[in-house]
């Protein structure tokens, strides 16, 4: 289990000790709110985005926190939990942002790079989360088009028709080869200048399972780095700019 969720379960256990009912933010029947649900049930209530807020009831308006999915859009996110104040002026949050960082990030590259490509790409399945969230991320920072793929071989040839720019993104569980697969289906088709679009360096620490630790005589945190990013591919060299690369 990835440990941001089990971070969201503990907080779950922990609100519903003290005797707070959890509004959960989140898509209903994905299996991420499902498992955090199971937690403490009789305790949760889940809010699936801002058009379901007015449903929501509370037994005491004064103990309610919200939590939620790790992988939902941060600006959707955002959005529910300031209409939530404006019903529950006392409502409480939890003690660090819940949304995945990698999600974030990769929201955040898509909003930077959105608004100069005619067309964004997202590698990923239909069933991540994170993966259509990307898609509509960047049609609302200003896309023409964006689309959904899990490899290159399922890119339509007509979406490139009058397409100069074209942004690529993915998932934040998808392997890198993919990502490179792409990039080099556009290559063979005249997209071979490419600018990285970097939202920030991840450093993120999480300890080791207490399994691997009693198995191993010294233990070491897992110190993953990365740079969350975009790429932007462009069908000729953009002059005078010191980012862009010939693939």
């Amino acid at each position: 289990t990835c440990p941001l969720v089990t971070k969201v379960h503990k907080e779950a256990t922990r609100f519903a000790r003290d005797g707070y009912q959890i509004l959960l933010i989140g898509h209903r029947g994905h299996e991420e709110v499902e498992g955090t649900s199971g937690e403490a049930p009789e305790h949760i209530q889940v809010v699936d985005g801002p058009e379901d807020v007015a449903n929501v009831t509370v037994r005491d308006p004064e103990r309610v926190v919200w939590l939620s999915q790790t992988t939902l859009s941060v600006d959707e996110t955002l959005e529910t939990v300031d209409q939530l104040k404006e019903r529950f002026p006392r409502l409480s949050a939890p003690p660090s942002d819940d949304i995945c960082y990698a999600t974030q990030n990769r929201q955040q590259a898509v909003k930077q790079m959105a608004g100069d490509c005619d067309l964004v790409l997202v590698v990923g399945s239909t069933n991540s989360s994170n993966s259509v969230r990307l898609v509509e991320v960047a049609l609302d920072a200003g896309a023409r088009a964006s689309y959904l793929v899990d490899f290159a071989d399922e890119i339509d040839p007509a979406w490139l028709e009058g397409v100069r720019t074209v942004g690529l993104t993915s998932g934040a569980s998808v392997p890198e080869m993919l990502v490179q697969q792409v990039l080099g289906w556009l290559a063979q088709r005249g997209y071979a200048d490419v600018e990285r679009v970097v939202a920030a360096e991840e450093k993120v620490v999480f300890a080791l399972p207490h399994e691997l630790k009693r198995s191993m005589a010294t233990a070491a945190a897992d110190d993953r780095r990365g740079f969350p990013s975009a790429s932007i591919a462009r069908t000729s060299p953009v002059p005078d700019d010191p980012v862009a690369a010939d693939d």
